[in-house]
């Protein structure tokens, strides 16, 4: 019983994976179906001629397209893939003038698509490269000899004058152009862009050597009249200090006690802050001096 399940299950897979993939190959050589992926389509020419243009992705029939052409399409005609996806490109550095004589390149990025899958593929055999130069060439021409300043900044206006006049154009070969965006303006000329480097460094400088020099000055302001009002407070309290002083000792001379006390302190710090060196004695040592000092009149 096991054995008989496994025949089966054997020639189950056999046929499900050599029988019916060589069973559907041949259906689909003798044109009974095909399948049209997404952003795809598919062109049958037969003898020369277009026989069918299959854009709607999914499974088609073409008996019920092209009746009994489709038996001789796949092995006496042609049948050509066509990728519709949107796809990019960037146009580097196209050389433009402005209105003042300088050399400016202009780097372009757009967007296009196939429209029309019969007219990319018969009526032009280089339909991206012809999309390409068609791009620069309406680049150049619309972009010309305008002034530098627009140039540099006014690059929305300049995009949509560039799509404007190549979308008409294009669709002949098939493409149909989408997004166009001028993403950069430079200089071409390399003696032009170190002049005009050298011009910004040294403006950069003069004007860094401004603001330090301003900065100085400030400084020089703010610090002379710091001093200036320092030097007035202190003559001011110079000129007030004897009055004060003086005041001072003349309430404390009222006490005879406090009067002696506060110059033997005051006797006491200038001898200390003098830093000469002292020598203290008890107060009933007797000195013996190694001479005798002359005698006075008194005596």
């Amino acid at each position: 019983m096991y054995d008989f399940d496994f025949a089966y299950i054997a020639i189950g897979f056999v046929a499900a994976m050599v029988i019916l993939p060589v069973f559907l190959s041949i259906l689909q050589f003798f044109g009974f179906y095909t399948v049209v992926h997404e952003r795809q389509a598919v062109v049958y020419v037969l003898f020369g001629s277009v026989v069918a243009v299959l854009k709607e992705p999914g499974l088609h029939f073409l008996w019920k397209n092209i009746g009994v052409k489709a038996v001789f399409v796949n092995w006496l005609g042609k049948r050509y893939k066509v990728d519709l996806r949107l796809d990019q490109q960037y146009l580097r550095s196209q050389p433009v003038n402005s209105e003042e004589g300088a050399p400016m390149g202009v780097g372009l990025w757009y967007e296009m698509y196939i429209n029309d899958p019969v007219a990319f593929i018969f009526r032009n055999t280089n339909p991206r490269g012809s999309l390409a130069a068609n791009v620069g060439n309406s680049t150049v021409r619309c972009l010309s000899n305008l002034p530098l300043d627009r140039m540099m900044i006014d690059r929305h206006t300049m995009s949509r004058t560039v799509r404007q006049e190549v979308s008409e154009k294009s669709q002949e070969w098939g493409y149909k152009l989408g997004s166009c965006y001028i993403r950069k303006v430079h200089f071409r000329d390399r003696n032009m862009i170190q002049q005009i480097q050298n011009k910004v460094v040294n403006r950069l400088r003069q004007v860094t050597s401004a603001i330090m020099q301003e900065g100085a000055n400030q400084v020089n302001i703010i610090t002379s009249t710091a001093e200036k009002e320092a030097a007035i407070d202190f003559g001011k309290a110079s000129a007030i200090r004897p009055h004060i002083v003086g005041k001072m000792l003349n309430e404390v001379s009222k006490d005879q006690e406090v009067c002696e006390t506060l110059f033997e302190v005051l006797e006491i710090e200038r001898m200390i802050s003098s830093k000469v060196p002292l020598h203290i004695l008890p107060n009933q040592m007797q000195i013996t001096l190694p001479y005798d000092l002359p005698k006075t009149k008194e005596e």
